[in-house]
C-alpha cells in the first residue's frame, strides 16, 4: 500500500461500510436477514443517531443516491426555514447564528427513511430501527475519535437548552468504551418506528419540539414541522473521462465537485502522479475557482438567479480552467456564467443495489439544543443562510439553506461503478474530487484513496495539508504561492472521513476512513 495503510480493503458481494461499527455492523445485519442495500443503510442511519450523536441524530438533515438495479435516484430531504424566519428577525445579527434556536431548521433526516423505505425497502421499518432503539436503550461503548469529539462539543454547547441533561449525564462527556445509554431517544425512535415518521412530524414529538421552541421564543412551530416535504430530484453530473460523477443538485454544495471536475478536465493531470505537487496545485485551484461561483449564486434552487446548467456548462468551465497559472496560486473573483459534524455510509447487496447516504447536525451536535426528555438534539442548519441583502441564499421563511453535505456516485458506460462520500463541512466537495481522481485517474483502490494524504482550500490562499503529505510536496505548493498550515489528520474533524465501495466484475471493494472510529464489512 503506497501510504502504509492501516487497513486492507474488504472485498464481499453485499457491503456496508460506515464511520462507527456497530453502525456498520447493525446495516449488514439486515442484509443477512434477506434485506436490500436501501435497508441496510437505513438501519446504518438510525444506529448512527445513537452511537455517533457528535455528528448526527433524529434533528439533522439527509441526502441520497440510490441505484436500484435500472436507474439512478437522488433524495433531498433536508428542511426548510421556520415560516416565521423573515430578514427582519436576523436584522440586530451581523451574522447567523451558528448555536442555540435561532440557527435550527426543520429536520429532514426521519422523513428520509421513510421515504426510501417505502419506496425501495424489503423489510418492514420497526425491523430497521430495532438495533438503533436496542443501543439506546441498553447503551453501547463510545468509540475513541467520537469520544474525543464529544468531550470538544460540551465544552462549546453546555450551556445550550437541554444539552448538559442529554449529553452530560455525569457531568461530563463519556470516556471511550464508557457505557452510554439514552433512553428518552429510544422511546423516540420507538414511536417513529411505529408510526412510520408520522410521530415526528405530525404527532406527540411535533409537539414537543415545537412547545420547546415556544418556551425559549423560538420561531419553529407545529406547522413548520408537518409542513416538511422531500424532493425526489434525480441528480446532476459531470464526465470526467469515461466516468460520470453525479451529485445531488442544489441546495447542495455537489456541484462543487462536479465544476472542479469540468475545469480540471481541461487541465493535463494524467501526466502528473497522484502525490505531485503539480496535480495537487491544479486541484486546488479548480477547487478555488468552483467555490467562488458556488458562494456567489447556489442557494435553494427556488431562489437561484443563476441555472445549474449555466454553472455546469463545458465551455464556461474550460474558460475558468483558462484562469489557472500552472506556476503560480491565485485568489479568484466570482465568475460570469450565463444567468438562468455529519455521518456519511454506503451499502451494496448482491443484486446490484447500491447506496449512498449522508445526514448531518452540520455542526457538530449542531445547535446544541436537546428538546427534553426527548433525546432529539437540533442541527443548526440556519448557519447556512447569508444575511446579505438580495443573495440568493439570504435567510428567508420557508427557505432551504445552501448545503454542505453531499453523496456521490460514479457511473461508468450506463452502469454503477462506486458510491462515496467524505464527511466534513466544506471539506466535502474537496474530498469528492480527490476520491475520484485517486480511483479513476491514478488507479488506487478504496482503501489507498482515503489513506492517502489530504489537501483542503481554506481562503484566499491558505491551504491546509495533513502533515503525512510528503515534505517535498508541501515544498512545493510553497514555491507556487500557496500558503501551507500542516494539520495532524486526527486532530479535527478537518480533513473529512471517507467511506467508499467501488464495483466489479465479482462484488464490490470497500474502503472505510482511518480518521474515523468506523469500518467496512461484508459477506
Amino acid at each position: 500500500m503506497p501510504y502504509g495503510a492501516s487497513r486492507r480493503p474488504v472485498m464481499a458481494r453485499n457491503m456496508v461500510a460506515t464511520s462507527q461499527p456497530l453502525a456498520a455492523q447493525a446495516g449488514l445485519s439486515m442484509l443477512a436477514r434477506g434485506g436490500n442495500a436501501v435497508d441496510a443503510a437505513l438501519a446504518a442511519a438510525a444506529t448512527l443517531t445513537v452511537v455517533e450523536p457528535t455528528g448526527n441524530g433524529l434533528g439533522s438533515d439527509a441526502f441520497a443516491i440510490i441505484w436500484d438495479g435500472k436507474e439512478l435516484h437522488g433524495l433531498n430531504a433536508s428542511g426548510r426555514s421556520p415560516a416565521g424566519w423573515t430578514p427582519e428577525r436576523f436584522a440586530g445579527y451581523c451574522k447567523m447564528p451558528a448555536r442555540g434556536w435561532e440557527s435550527v431548521t426543520v429536520p429532514g433526516a426521519v422523513s428520509a427513511w421513510v421515504d426510501l423505505s417505502k419506496k425501495f425497502g424489503m423489510l418492514d421499518f420497526e425491523t430497521l430501527l430495532a438495533p438503533a432503539i436496542g443501543y439506546a436503550e441498553d447503551g453501547f461503548a463510545v468509540s475513541p475519535i467520537i469520544s474525543d469529539l464529544w468531550a470538544k462539543g460540551t465544552a462549546l454547547l453546555n450551556d445550550q437548552p437541554g444539552f448538559a441533561e442529554a449529553f452530560m449525564p455525569q457531568g461530563r462527556a463519556p470516556h471511550a468504551g464508557e457505557i452510554f445509554r439514552n433512553p428518552a431517544l429510544a422511546a423516540s425512535l420507538r414511536a417513529i418506528a411505529e408510526s412510520r415518521g408520522e410521530e415526528f412530524y405530525r404527532g406527540g414529538l411535533a409537539k414537543k419540539i415545537a412547545a420547546f421552541a415556544a418556551e425559549q421564543g423560538a420561531a419553529l412551530t407545529v406547522e413548520d414541522m408537518a409542513a416538511h416535504t422531500n424532493d425526489w430530484c434525480g441528480t446532476v453530473s459531470m464526465d470526467f473521462g469515461d466516468v460520470q460523477l453525479h451529485e445531488i443538485p442544489p441546495n447542495g454544495q455537489g456541484i462543487v465537485a462536479l465544476m472542479a471536475l469540468g475545469i480540471l478536465s481541461n487541465l493535463p493531470l494524467d501526466q502528473y502522479g497522484p502525490d505531485d505537487a503539480q496535480s495537487l496545485h491544479y486541484q486546488i485551484e479548480a477547487i478555488k475557482l468552483a467555490m467562488a461561483d458556488t458562494e456567489r449564486f447556489v442557494s435553494d434552487p427556488a431562489y437561484m438567479t443563476v441555472s445549474t446548467d449555466a454553472l455546469l456548462n463545458k465551455d464556461y468551465l474550460k474558460s475558468r480552467a483558462a484562469l489557472i497559472d500552472p506556476d503560480r496560486a491565485q485568489q479568484f473573483e466570482v465568475g460570469a456564467p450565463v444567468h438562468g459534524g455529519t455521518v456519511y455510509l454506503t451499502t451494496a447487496d448482491a443484486s446490484g443495489m447500491m447506496v449512498s447516504y449522508i445526514q448531518s447536525n452540520y455542526s457538530g451536535f449542531g445547535s446544541g439544543v436537546v428538546v427534553p426528555g426527548t433525546g432529539i438534539h437540533l442541527q443548526n442548519r440556519g448557519l447556512g443562510f447569508t444575511l446579505e441583502e438580495g443573495h440568493p441564499n439570504q435567510v428567508g421563511p420557508n427557505k432551504r439553506p445552501f448545503h454542505t453535505i453531499i453523496p456521490g456516485f460514479l457511473m461508468k458506460a450506463g452502469k454503477p461503478l462506486m458510491s462515496f462520500g467524505v464527511m466534513g463541512g466544506p471539506m466535502q466537495a474537496q474530498g469528492h474530487v480527490q476520491m475520484v481522481l485517486r480511483t479513476q485517474l491514478y488507479g488506487q483502490n478504496p482503501q489507498a484513496a482515503s489513506d492517502a494524504p489530504r489537501w483542503r482550500f481554506v481562503s484566499d490562499l491558505n491551504v491546509a495539508v495533513e502533515s503525512t503529505m510528503a515534505a517535498d510536496t508541501i515544498d512545493a505548493l510553497e514555491a507556487r504561492g500557496h500558503i501551507i498550515s500542516r494539520e495532524e489528520p486526527d486532530s479535527s474533524f478537518g480533513f473529512g472521513g471517507a467511506q467508499l465501495i467501488h464495483r466489479n466484475d465479482f462484488g464490490y471493494v470497500a474502503g472505510s476512513d482511518h480518521r474515523k472510529d468506523g469500518m467496512a464489512v461484508g459477506f
